[in-house]
């Protein structure tokens, strides 16, 4: 008999397969359908401490977990580029990022994974991230960068600075 750490860990492995798959699960419930058809027993709740804890996020309408991209990337942000929808100054050596709704967190947690040396921290939202930085030459670079890689990410983002 598995343990329960085992189980916990093939329920988080099949979320992540049913999410990277080419259906969009709009709800946790159709979520926990899904594992009972793979035979994995799950509650609402269980499923929704998961889905954190993988760092998924419902945006758009449906599930997701940006960190799919390939982990190698020395680069963090750069998977959760999609998620970004604006940038811009809020004020003396702070930016404001505006995602889709769900994405702020995930957003945040990337940026600090990324551990940039202009940035000294950040604050989460459901839809938005605060930076901020020590001095408006931090600011500027800080703005650079997120211009740089949005524009990368091919986003259309819209990117502004005073």
């Amino acid at each position: 008999m598995p343990s329960d750490r085992e189980v916990q860990a093939q329920r988080r492995q099949a979320i992540i397969e049913i999410l990277a798959g080419d259906r969009k699960v709009l709800e946790q419930k159709e979520l926990v359908e899904l594992l009972q058809k793979r035979g994995i027993q799950a509650t609402q709740s269980s499923i929704s401490r998961d889905l954190k804890i993988l760092g998924a996020v419902r945006t758009r309408g449906y599930y997701e977990i940006p960190s799919w991209a390939d982990e190698e990337d020395e680069e963090p942000f750069r998977r959760v580029v999609p998620f970004v929808r604006r940038v811009k100054q809020a004020g003396p050596y702070q930016m404001l990022l505006v995602t889709d709704p769900g994405a702020g967190r995930v957003v945040a947690q990337a940026i600090n994974e990324s551990r940039w040396e202009d940035v000294i921290g950040t604050v989460d939202g459901d839809s938005s991230v605060l930076i901020l930085t020590e001095n408006f030459f931090f600011q500027r670079l800080l703005y650079e960068r997120l211009k740089y890689l949005l524009a990368a990410g091919g986003e259309n983002a819209i990117v502004e600075m005073e």
